[in-house]
């Protein structure tokens, strides 16, 4: 039997150096999960494993892709799951670690089936959200399928201001002609591994002020210099980001580099709270505070390999 590692729990809590000891003590590899470690452009406002972290132990899908290429949740839930074929046939056991909660359900779970959307639709839509704004896809879905919309305000509101999926969201209603959530639960989707599930967590003084921590960190090692250089494709998905986002306001002169700074240590701790929202809602894990000793985490988990 295979089984899969998964680290969860918000940015900045030590879920990078708790891999590198799991990979180590179990002679496996590690699956980076983090949407933003992905693209080579941005190394030090993601947060990307230092040189002495990726000597540590072989690590998967991170600066693997350009800014420029399209990629998508589906697109790495194909390449990780042949990833880890892959390395199954040299250890049943291997590591995915990463605070992106839907990159993570995808490769745990996968997605349901959907058709194939017409282009026409999607420049329409897409047009009418320039013009309109969010409120315009927030309208149509709740016309095309009040059920989900009304789940979506209940268990998850930050989606109803996300453009990208409440996009998704509307074109599958109204390319199918059916509600998006007639889709959801259909496929069963097979994996050849089991999942063991650790997460990370902290009281929320001490996370807020590791997250701050770790901006200061990156300030200090040229965050600006790389947001500088990354700022003329500022319009692309990749850097509609934390960290990239307030610092391409101030360079265009519409705050301050202290209003900048303090607004990505804002912006980053709703970040994890929305991380920890999501991850709670994760079956079968296994919490552990940040500071536990890794070796009653280790313990924990052999026995619950043993158990399966």
């Amino acid at each position: 039997m295979n089984y899969l590692i998964t680290i969860i729990g918000p940015t900045a809590i030590g879920k990078t150096a708790l891999s590198i000891a799991l990979a180590q003590h179990f002679g496996c590899d590690i699956i980076s999960c983090d949407s933003r470690q992905f693209f080579k452009e941005m190394k030090i406002g993601t947060a990307v494993p230092n040189d002495e972290e990726l000597a540590s132990a072989t690590h998967h899908f991170i600066q693997n892709k350009s800014i420029f290429e399209s990629y998508s949740v589906g697109d790495f839930e194909q390449e990780a799951l042949a990833k880890l074929d892959e390395l199954f046939q040299k250890n049943n056991i291997q590591i995915m670690v990463g605070g992106s909660g839907l990159y993570l359900d995808a490769v745990l779970k996968g997605f349901d089936d959907f058709p194939d959307i017409d282009n026409s639709i999607r420049d329409e839509i897409n047009a009418k959200f320039d013009d309109l704004g969010i409120e315009y896809l927030q309208e149509q879905l709740q016309k095309l399928d009040s059920e989900y919309y009304n789940k979506l305000s209940v268990e998850n509101p930050q989606t109803l201001q996300n453009p990208q999926r409440m996009k998704r969201f509307v074109e599958v209603c109204i390319g199918s002609g059916k509600p998006y959530s007639s889709f959801i639960g259909k496929r069963k989707n097979v994996r050849n591994f089991t999942p063991i599930i650790i997460g990370l967590v902290a009281d929320r003084e001490v996370m807020y002020n590791r997250i701050n921590q770790r901006v200061d960190i990156m300030l200090n090692e040229g965050l600006l210099a790389e947001a500088q250089a990354l700022y003329p494709n500022k319009h692309l998905n990749a850097l509609q980001t934390v960290g990239y986002r307030e610092l391409f306001d101030y360079f265009d002169g519409k705050t301050t580099l202290d209003f900048a700074t303090e607004q990505i240590k804002m912006n980053t701790r709703r970040f994890a709270k929305r991380q920890i929202t999501w991850f709670k809602r994760t079956e079968n894990v296994s919490w552990f505070d940040y500071l536990t000793d890794r070796k009653e985490i280790i313990t924990t988990i052999e026995s619950q390999i043993q158990k399966l």
